[in-house]
């Protein structure tokens, strides 16, 4: 496997945008389908990029996947408190799945956390379903954290998400 691991260029943010959006898509995780409201958010990598690092998982030439690190809060963070670090958005494209690219990004983003300044944890949130995604998390020492779980949309009661930590 020759993937590399970088800042994600603008040129890039479209089709990461779409392997995002294609992810949730097609793995049933938009409530909504095409019609769901965060289908935007996924698609819109310069705004992500704006407010935190999105990074990209290439292989000659070709995106694999992305995720956005967000290492010290800011709009960006959904969970994150104070010395915290986290994961969001982590995508990899369907014919690139099994090769090890979502957990190269996730361990790209972990070395992130433990290169900054006073960031103690990692920590995301996930949705229920979506078992390959906790099996990486799990592999990498991420332990499940019940008691901070949380639904984005309070008046939907089945959205609620679980999430994950990781001590550095």
């Amino acid at each position: 496997m020759d993937i590399t691991i970088r800042q994600a260029r603008p040129a890039e943010y479209e089709v990461i945008g779409e392997i995002t959006a294609q992810a949730y898509l097609g793995d049933g995780l938009l409530d909504f389908g095409e019609s769901d409201g965060y289908l935007g958010e996924l698609r819109d990598v310069a705004k992500r990029a704006a407010a935190a690092e999105v990074l990209v998982a290439v292989e000659s030439g070709r995106v694999l996947g992305g995720v956005t690190f967000v290492p010290a809060g800011g709009p960006m963070a959904d969970i994150a408190r104070p010395g915290e670090a986290e994961i969001r958005m982590l995508a990899v494209a369907g014919e690139a799945r099994g090769r090890g690219v979502g957990e190269a990004l996730v361990r790209r983003c972990v070395e992130g956390a433990r290169s900054t300044p006073g960031c103690v944890r990692m920590v995301l949130s996930t949705q229920r379903s979506m078992h390959a995604a906790h099996r990486i998390y799990e592999r990498l020492g991420f332990t499940r954290t019940p008691d901070r779980d949380w639904n984005p949309l309070p008046h939907l009661l089945d959205i609620t998400l679980i999430t994950y930590e990781l001590t550095l």
